[in-house]
Order: structure tokens, then sequence, then C-alpha cells
């Protein structure tokens, strides 16, 4: 559960579960007046939000940009800044700030914090973060330009159009310099800035200085982060009254689905994701349980499987992946043949409860640069003849066991990576076991605690596939992060990453420098029928070589207690995108 979802467009990130057990876990009672507790399937990794890498953090109640997106409609709205200008050419945007800003410890924000947090901070190559991806420009992959004209006007600019400029330079959190600067002006023993071990979970959360509609109050490990109402937050309803009106949030860490819903229905959180296998019963009991699900139509992410296709080999010498596995990996019909080995129809009917379709992009259809399968796109219906062929074409053969072995004679047998936790996805992992299977291979699973699961994902690279999934939003270039070669969420090919030197033997293929240069491409047409033309042929190119097997796009559920008012649930925005005007009455 993200509540920061009026971000959830720049934070393009892995989305799976995480699993403890909850015998340390007590939540918090949702009874108290102006309270509300909402559940995190994982507790926060650190406190410094360049730093980030994790999809669950309290960054969205902590942090606002200079602009924010509409949750129903996407539409971008003043934020930090009451207003900007955009040149004719597109090139220059002017943005001028609120008057009178603070920071939650009371002392002034100015653009000098603008400043500061682009130039000292995300576009400084000794912090690795993934908003580098996003905020380069061109085929040169400059950052924009930053420029005070004074204490409430900045100016962005660029050298070349980029089309979701505004976006970029605008959504982005602002930090505070008066707290952040002397940890980028000092350095460690090893030369690298101290920020990079700065406001960690171990700082203590009242040290932490935001600009959003909370402040961290305190954070108990493995249990809750309470947030208070951040008395210096610049929002007002009409009558001048302050917002938000909610004046706690309680972010309870309950790491299994089962018991967030077990909690749930015991009246402990005020707010839940309905899976699809609880609807029913979540359903019949609106009226008892006092609360409303939401439906929010089709979800904008998208869940897969993923091949490790690196070729590279780590400090000690030795390869990522098993040279044998990796010729596997690296045959496109095989990637193929599995496409077509797993019914995914059947995954939406059985774990899905018929409440959703297959996926087959990466951009959401509710963008207007998805490419439909009327319009060209390649897709792969269950078809395990058709899987067979492909791997026999391949050099695969079977033994009399029926079993699949390569023209070496070694047994296909991998492992899928997954975040342990999340009911659902256990389940599509347990049928992509099933229909696997039924090709001949033997398909080993591996649930780990979701922080582990990302660092074996993005640092040690020592895995054979994975079942993960993607926040998503209808700007495509949001998602530059995992189609870009050196994308912090390239996975499938995860190159070396700020502060870190160079792999050996890493390779990037021709198709995945066409899928980047095409984004890149498609970031600096302004026409929208051309963009749209650039994102399709990206998506075919994507279809064909099959790096995420794209599995079921879910309609989206979620319950909220019936005392929380002004609820206005979307997919793209979630229930909580309007959080500043949402009162709690009993």
């Amino acid at each position: 559960m993200m509540l920061h979802s009026r971000l959830r467009w720049l934070a393009i990130v892995l989305a799976a579960i995480a699993t403890i057990t909850l015998s340390a876990c007590t939540p918090a009672r949702s009874n108290l007046v102006n309270r509300l507790v909402v559940p995190t399937p994982s507790g926060p990794a650190t406190f410094n939000y360049p730093l980030n890498q994790s999809a669950y953090s309290v960054f969205g109640y902590m942090y606002e940009g200079l602009i924010t997106e509409n949750g129903l409609t996407s539409e971008l709205e003043p934020g930090l800044a009451e207003s900007w200008e955009v040149s004719k050419d597109g090139k220059k945007i002017v943005f001028t700030l609120r008057e009178g800003l603070k920071w939650s410890d009371g002392e002034a924000m100015t653009t000098d914090d603008i400043i500061f947090s682009y130039e000292k901070i995300y576009f400084n190559d000794k912090i690795p973060s993934g908003l580098k991806d996003i905020l380069r420009v061109g085929i040169s992959g400059e950052f924009p330009k930053v420029k005070k004209l004074d204490s409430r006007r900045v100016e962005f600019s660029v050298a070349e159009p980029f089309a979701p400029f505004i976006r970029y330079a605008g959504g982005i959190p602002i930090l505070p310099a008066h707290i952040l600067q002397e940890s980028i002006d000092n350095t460690d023993a090893d030369g690298k800035p101290q920020f990079l071990t700065t406001w960690g979970t171990d700082t203590d959360p009242k040290k932490i200085v935001g600009n959003g509609q909370y402040r961290m109050l305190s954070y108990t490990p493995n249990q809750r982060v309470v947030l208070e109402r951040n008395p210096y937050f610049w929002r007002k309803d009409a009558e001048g009254n302050p917002q938000p009106y909610v004046q706690q949030i309680v972010w309870q860490i309950i790491e299994n689905t089962d018991n967030q819903l077990l909690n749930f229905r015991s009246g402990d959180l005020d707010t839940l994701n309905v899976e699809p296998e609880v609807f029913p019963l979540l359903k019949r009991e609106e009226k008892r349980g006092q609360y409303t699900v939401f439906n929010g139509g089709p979800d904008t992410g998208s869940v897969f499987m993923c091949f490790n296709l690196n070729k590279g080999r780590n400090a000690q010498d030795q390869p990522f992946v098993d040279p044998v596995k990796s010729r596997w990996f690296a045959s496109q019909e095989f990637r193929q043949a599995i496409a077509y080995g797993i019914n995914r129809s059947a995954m939406t009917n059985n774990i899905y409860r018929g409440l959703g379709a297959p996926l087959h992009s990466p951009i959401p259809a509710q963008s207007p640069f998805y490419l439909s399968p009327e319009q060209g796109l390649t897709t792969y219906s269950y078809d395990r003849q058709k899987a067979k062929e492909l791997l026999l074409s391949a050099g695969f053969k079977y033994n009399s066991n029926d079993e699949l072995l390569d023209a070496e004679g070694n047994k296909v047998r991998f492992t899928l990576l997954m975040a342990a936790g999340k009911k659902v996805r256990e389940q599509m992992a347990t049928q992509i076991k099933q229909d696997l299977g039924k090709l001949g291979m033997q398909i080993d699973t591996q649930f780990l605690s979701f922080n582990t699961y990302v660092e074996k994902l993005r640092l040690t690279r020592n895995w054979d596939t994975y079942l993960g999934g993607f926040t998503g939003g209808t700007e495509p270039h949001s998602g530059y992060n995992i189609w870009s070669v050196n994308g912090t969420l390239h996975s499938f090919n995860q190159g070396p990453q700020a502060g870190e030197p160079p792999i050996k033997g890493w390779k990037v293929d021709d198709w995945e420098q066409k899928i980047d240069d095409l984004y890149v491409k498609a970031s600096q047409e302004l026409d929208e029928a051309k963009r749209k033309e650039l994102y399709g042929e990206t998506q075919r190119i994507i279809a064909e070589q099959v790096p995420f097997i794209y599995m079921v796009n879910p309609l989206t559920f979620e319950a909220v207690r019936d005392r929380v008012s002004g609820i206005r649930y979307s997919a793209l925005g979630g229930a909580f995108w309007n959080l500043y005007e949402l009162k709690i009455t009993e």
C-alpha cells in the first residue's frame, strides 16, 4: 500500500512483497479520532529519499514537488510552486514558489533549496539515484540547467526538446539545504560524500526534515512508523483551515497479506489493498464491516517474470549466471517458448477470479501511447505445442521421461526468485512451475524478504529468473530507468551503477540499445502522434524479445473505512492521492 501515489508516475519500482512473521507486530488500533492506520508489507529501508530503492517508503507523506499530479485526470497541478511558465520553444520553464514556504522544522524554504537538490544531489554522479535516468535529456544525456532568478523564482532549461520536461523538472521532491549541505560537502575516508550514510533508519525520526503534509514522529523497527501533521505545510482550505485534516498516519508494518486481511477485518486497519481472492468476502461484508470496496479499473502497473540476461562476472571473476543457464536465457526462442507455455488466461480466471485480463505491454492501456494487439502488438496466448516447436527449433530435445534437455544434454532446471508474503504472487509462481513442468522444465522457487530480494537483483545479480512488478503511469518516459541500458531498473541486464566499478564481460545486445535509443528519441519528440509511433516500436521489440513475460493486468480494488470521507479512488492515484482533503469522523 503506497499512499504517495501522487508521485507514482516518478517512482517506478520493483513491486514485490516481503514477509516475516507477525509475532513482533502489535497493530495500532484505528479507532482513535484523526488517526489513519494503513498497512505496509515492508518497513522503510532508509530515510534518505534519493538513496531509496524500495517500493515501500514514507517519503510521499513527507515531501512535495513543485507540482503534483491529479490522481483522477493525471493533469498537473500546483504544489510548492503556485505557478509556472513555459517558453514558446518549450526549452525553458520558470517556476514561482508559494510565498512563505517552510520546512517541517520551521526554517524558510527558498529557491536555494531547489538549486541544492538538483545540482548537489540529483545531478551528482557520486550519489546513486534512479532519478538520474529520467532527468537526462536527449542523446547527449545532459541534465537540465537550473538557475535561480530570485528567492521565489527558478528557471529550468534544456538544450533540446524534452517532451516530459514539466513533469520531471517539477515533480521531484525538494530537499533541505540547511540540513544536508554539510553532508554533501564532507567526505568519508574513501572520498565518498557523507550524504550516502546520512538519514539512515537509525536516525532519530524527528530529525528528518521535509516539506510535505506530514513529518515523522516515531519509528519502531518491524512494527510501525508514526507520522504527525506538519504544522508548517502550506495548504489551507477555502475557509483558511490548515490541511491535511487527518492529524496522524500510522504506517503499520504487516508483512503477510493474510495477516493484513485479518487485521483489517478486526478493525485494526483503516484500509486494505483487496486481492481478487478475497474480493467476494470483503464485498459481502461491506455494510457489517462499515467500509467500502472501491474499484479503480485496470491497474497501471505490471507483473512479470524476468530472465537474467547478464553475461557479466563479479569481483571474484565468477559469472553472475551459470553459463549453461545463461545460454538458455540468451535464446530468443527459449524465452518465447516460455511465454507460450504459461497459461495466463487460466491465471486470470483462477488466481484473479476473472477480475482482470492477460497483460501484453509495459505501457498501460490507459496511456495514449499504448500499442494494442489489434494495432500489431505480438501476444502469447497459451500454446504448449507452439512452445515445444520453438524449443526443438532452438536445439533442445526430450529424453524418454519427457524431460527437456539442451543440446549438450543438460536438464533444463532453473530458479524463480520472488519476495515472499503476497499470496497472489505465490499462486502465480505455483502455476508457472506447473505450466513449465508440462514443457519438461523443472522450476525451483526461492522466497526472500523484500530488502534481501532487491539486494540480490540489483547488487549481487546472481539469480536466474524472478517474479516481480513495476508501478506505472500514463507517461512512458517514467519507465526509462527500466529500458535505459544504464538504468537502475534495467534488471534483466543490470549494468554498473553510480559508485560501482565496471563489470567484466557485461554486454548490451543491439535490441536493448535500440529500445534505449527509441525512448530517448520519443522524449525529444513533441508531436504526440510521432511519440506514439516511437513508443509503439519499443513495445513491438519488447514483445518479440520478451526479457519480461507480462502476466495479468488486474482490476484494482481497495477497501477503506466509511469513517474516512472524501475518497476519490482511481487506479492511477489510489485511495489517498487527495489525502489533504480527507476527513475522519466517528
